[in-house]
């Protein structure tokens, strides 16, 4: 259906206005999903009518896409049946997905709306660790023997594949569960009936453990042209499975998060527009004021050079020149590395590649940059500035330059795997706080030089 999201919007408000449920009903479950989406973020108001008018399956699709904190608003407006139905419906792996979200308490009120079985399967994958693939799988799945043929797995196929989530790969397993292999469906439909199972076999299985960090599975399904991946236990038990969409949502809020806390600020739990005025302000205050504490040290720096500055007020000019240079020299550093990290080219283990690097590619950038503030002090002294002093004070300048800029890359390349070592997410390392880290320390070479340079002449 092709409508402009301002037409659906005011036919659903004239549906709405006349009250007639039925034709809201019809009109709703014509829509796209997504299309329904755009109504609950543009009629906030009705964002429960919506779902409660919908059928079922279709108000399940809508939910699952909504953010938590548009899911949040909803459930707390729907009618007690409604919530039962909704939550019983639920694929497991967003059921898992929307519970982690919420309290404590309301999990264990709408955990006792569910029926035993579901209710087990729900408290067993709540028990992985929060950021584990164990949050994300589903256990519904298809699984067959490798003794079986392709007609009898089509059959099997056909009776349990419609609880499935997936009937794109079917996945063999032994007597006790254990994890053989993983077979396309394509393979299994074009072949002859009377093959077994064990003939299609190619024993390149790729698996997720249900431990593993969601990072982890963002990676393999990017190396890995597959709609699902089975996630085992450590004894090779296949436990559930993990499908692109969902790795998909994860991959954006890491994204997201990654983005915000490279900005210098922590990351926000909804979107935008929906955050409070305050919210923002409560989560770029702390960094702004840890910012605002690191440039005291800058203060102090100068007020340590002041004797030099009174004798030679013409290293001050160069003062915005040198920090702005080491500091966007470690920005960039350090934005490329953690790129590196989230899309796992390189490791913890190739820290002394990356120093090597990044003192080659630094030593490089910032003899190109001393040449042109050096090129610059030549040409104002044509014009007179300077006096006699200026060829000294070109090399204190480019001398600076090479080894603030050095010294920027060498900190913003080396800093995230510093982090990640120490187990915090190395986008922490965001471009404000590799910044005021260099333009401190870019501040005592830049003295450091001009003191030894200029001892005897203007100092």
């Amino acid at each position: 259906m092709d409508n402009s999201l301002d037409t659906l919007v005011g036919q659903v408000e004239l549906l709405i206005a006349e009250g007639d449920k039925e034709q809201l009903k019809e009109y709703l479950d014509n829509l796209n999903i997504s299309e329904v989406e755009d109504l609950i973020d543009e009629l906030p108001e009705y964002g429960a009518t919506f779902i409660e008018t919908l059928s079922i399956n279709r108000a399940v699709n809508v939910f699952r896409i909504l953010d938590f904190p548009t899911q949040e608003r909803i459930i707390k407006k729907l009618s007690g049946p409604k919530i039962t139905e909704l939550i019983n419906e639920l694929p497991p792996d967003d059921r898992t997905a929307f519970f982690s979200e919420l309290h404590g308490d309301v999990v264990k009120k709408m955990i006792i709306l569910m029926p035993p079985e579901d209710r087990k399967e729900a408290l067993t994958l709540l028990g992985y660790p929060e950021d584990s693939v164990g949050r994300l799988m589903t256990p519904d799945y298809v699984t067959v023997k490798q003794d079986v043929t392709v007609g009898q797995a089509l059959e099997h196929i056909r009776e349990y594949g419609k609880d499935s989530e997936t009937i794109d790969v079917i996945y063999v397993i032994d007597e006790k569960g254990v994890l053989l292999d993983d077979i396309r469906i394509r393979e299994i439909i074009l072949s002859k009936p009377e093959v077994h199972i064990a003939d299609l076999m190619d024993n390149r299985l790729i698996a997720l453990n249900a431990f593993d960090p969601q990072e982890e599975a963002i990676t393999v399904f990017r190396m890995n042209n597959r709609v699902a991946l089975p996630v085992t236990d450590k004894q090779g038990v296949l436990l559930g499975i993990v499908t692109v969409d969902d790795v998909l949502w994860i991959a954006n809020e890491e994204y997201t998060e990654d983005i915000q806390r490279i900005g210098g600020s922590e990351a926000l739990d909804e979107p935008y527009l929906d955050a409070s005025i305050w919210q923002l302000v409560k989560k770029r205050a702390p960094w702004l004021m840890v910012l605002f504490i690191g440039q005291f040290f800058t203060a102090t720096v100068i007020e340590g050079y002041e004797m030099q500055l009174q004798a030679a007020v013409v290293l001050m000019t160069f003062v915005p020149l040198i920090t702005s240079s080491g500091g966007n020299t470690g920005s960039q550093a350090s934005a490329l590395i953690i790129q590196a990290m989230a899309l796992g080219e390189i490791s913890l283990g190739d820290w002394f590649r990356v120093f090597r690097r990044e003192l080659a590619s630094g030593l490089i950038l910032g003899m190109i940059l001393g040449t042109l503030g050096l090129l610059r002090i030549f040409g104002y002294h044509l014009f007179g500035e300077y006096g006699d002093t200026w060829f000294l004070l070109s090399l204190v300048v480019g001398c600076a330059l090479v080894g603030v800029i050095l010294w920027g890359s060498l900190v913003g390349a080396m800093l995230p795997f510093v982090l990640k070592r120490l187990g915090a997410d190395p986008a922490t390392s965001s471009a404000p706080f590799v910044a005021t880290l260099v333009d401190v320390t870019g501040l005592v070479i830049y003295f450091t030089i001009a003191t030894l340079v200029l001892k005897g002449t203007l100092l």
